[in-house]
């Protein structure tokens, strides 16, 4: 992967998500700052100190009069950074990305994850943000495809899970609970290990559906992949009656009109759960050839698409919660259509992506 100083995310695509390091959790003197007015005593102002996140109870959307965390070590950030000067045109696509911001994934290379997870918490509060983390550990993960991997064991999940949790503690935080590991539940698991790991789901649902200040989503797949009865068996099975809802488009490029007449579908069929969607790399949709959606060609690194709607709790349908940024843009989906491995972040296609964004 690249540097482990810097955040790079893994990538989803119908089935597919690489594993990054773990992202830097503390800033130093010399880093540049997310935030406004920064400086020393001797050189400007003080940072000036951010608002507190909102009060929030559970059956209240998360996301709303909230600050989306942008990492100032992100690649794209520091890419701005080089070009500053020598092509501010170029920064300036580089920023677009960005000022996004994006999710943390957290997996087996995050290390010691109760520790990390706390420090990340107190950095992202520190500036006024409401930290996102993906869980993607589960065993067997991605069906040994390229993002296989995750913990051997069951066991030891839930005290990795148990781990997680105790390091959010009571304070505020997201959580989008284990990408594809609905989508691929009949894929390649023997009925054995589908019965394991719904109840590792629920098992995790639970832990973080019991902190006071955490919300949690299941992933739901997208809108072109398993329909909408089917999805809606396998989330009541993982426990989303305890979870605030689900997770659609999650390293995917479906639009965000398709995603939601799907999520509407979905939540018909769970009591009215709410959802949130994925629009990081959705502005242009997936492309118009596509016949299979399983197919590399439809979410393997499709040129020409475009960042979609920038984080926000202001959307087009009451039982959407937000538009995210989960997957960060232009970290590669895998080596396919000229990219690089998968989760290495690509400023080529990131600059495509910023030259068609909406906005």
């Amino acid at each position: 992967m690249t540097y482990r100083a810097l955040p790079v995310i893994l990538l989803l695509s119908t089935a597919c998500i690489a594993p990054p390091p773990p992202a830097a959790l503390t800033p130093t003197t010399a880093a540049p700052s997310s935030g406004t007015g920064s400086g020393s005593a001797a050189s400007g102002p003080k940072e000036e100190t951010p608002p507190a996140l909102p009060p929030w109870k559970k059956g209240e959307n998360p996301f709303l009069g909230v600050r989306f965390f942008s990492d100032p070590y992100a690649p794209a950030r520091l890419q701005a950074l080089n070009f500053e000067q020598s092509d501010p045109p170029k920064s300036a696509l580089f920023a677009k990305i960005a000022d996004g911001g994006g999710a943390d994934w957290i997996g087996e290379w995050t290390p010691n994850v109760e520790n990390w997870v706390g420090k990340r918490v107190t950095l992202i509060h520190g500036k006024g943000a409401l930290p996102i983390f993906i869980v993607y550990n589960v065993p067997k993960r991605d069906c040994g495809q390229y993002s296989a991997g995750g913990i051997e064991k069951g066991d030891a999940y839930k005290k990795w899970i148990s781990a997680f949790a105790h390091g959010i503690g009571a304070r505020r935080a997201a959580v989008i609970l284990e990408p594809d590991a609905l989508g691929l539940l009949k894929k390649c698991l023997s009925d054995a290990d589908q019965k394991e790991r719904l109840e590792l789901m629920r098992f995790a649902v639970h832990a973080f559906a019991s902190l006071s200040g955490t919300a949690v989503y299941l992933d739901a797949g997208n809108s072109d992949w398993i329909k909408a009865a089917e999805m809606a068996v396998r989330l009541k099975a993982a426990g989303i009656d305890e979870a605030d809802g689900f997770a659609l488009n999650v390293s995917n490029y479906k639009t965000t009109e398709s995603s939601i007449q799907f999520g509407k579908d979905l939540s018909s069929r769970l009591g009215g759960k709410h959802f949130v969607i994925d629009t990081s790399r959705n502005g242009k949709g997936p492309p118009n050839t596509c016949k299979n959606p399983e197919d590399e060609a439809c979410w393997c690194n499709p040129p020409g698409r475009g960042l979609g709607a920038l984080p926000t709790a202001k959307t087009a349908d009451p039982l959407v919660d937000a538009y995210l940024w989960l997957k960060k843009p232009g970290e590669s989906d895998g080596s396919c259509n000229g990219g690089p491995k998968a989760g290495e972040f690509w400023p080529e296609r990131a600059l495509d992506l910023a030259r068609n964004a909406i906005f």
